[in-house]
């Protein structure tokens, strides 16, 4: 079974189905995923610089480009953090990385997650973009369990065009996002 790029998927079936759903004039206003944004935190591990490293030599296996050092903007003194301090990495994917890792991340890496009953529509913000948290960077294919020393988490958020979350839960559906079914819903279905 061949997994149809996600990019064909958008063109080819996504923009017909949301126009003929929301009754879009033009093509242009069907929304589009924009941006994906990987970050990971460092502020435990902000001294040890081997540890860094290796975050950063797997954020860059993972999205193919290399992460970005982002600093505190406010220091807070009960996390023991100073203002322009180190505090995490962060990539930002767009065009075919981007589309390449929502690939990757929806038919590879979500099933292998431990337990995984699909993505809770609480992901969903208010705009229709979604957040993930990421509790073991072992899940993508890329890294190999047994060469692991730290495990670390992400948090990978998917910015999209949508105007409201209906129209951002419809998008992620028809590009095969497995979204959890609202628990509401089914229960008044029985």
């Amino acid at each position: 079974m061949k997994i149809q790029n996600m990019k064909i998927k958008y063109e080819k079936e996504v923009v017909k189905a949301m126009q003929k759903e929301f009754d879009y004039k033009n093509v242009w206003e069907v929304p589009t995923i924009k941006k994906v944004t990987i970050n990971a935190g460092i502020g435990k591990i902000n001294k040890e610089k081997e540890k860094i490293e290796e975050l950063v030599g797997y954020l860059k296996d993972i999205t193919g480009q290399a992460p970005v050092k982002t600093k505190a903007r406010k220091a807070i003194s009960g996390f023991k953090v100073r203002e322009g301090a180190d505090v995490g990495l962060k990539v930002t994917l767009r065009g075919k990385k981007m589309w390449d890792f929502l690939d990757r991340l929806v038919h590879i890496a979500l099933p292998r997650t431990r337990d995984f009953q699909g993505i809770k529509l609480s992901a969903l913000g208010a705009r229709g973009n979604l957040n993930l948290g990421i509790k073991e960077i072992v899940i993508f294919p890329e890294i190999n369990p047994e060469n692991v020393r730290n495990n670390f988490g992400l948090q990978i958020s998917v910015s999209n065009s949508a105007n409201n979350p209906i129209e951002g839960e419809k998008l992620f559906r028809l590009l095969g996002f497995p979204l959890a079914e609202n628990k509401k819903k089914n229960k008044s279905n029985n």
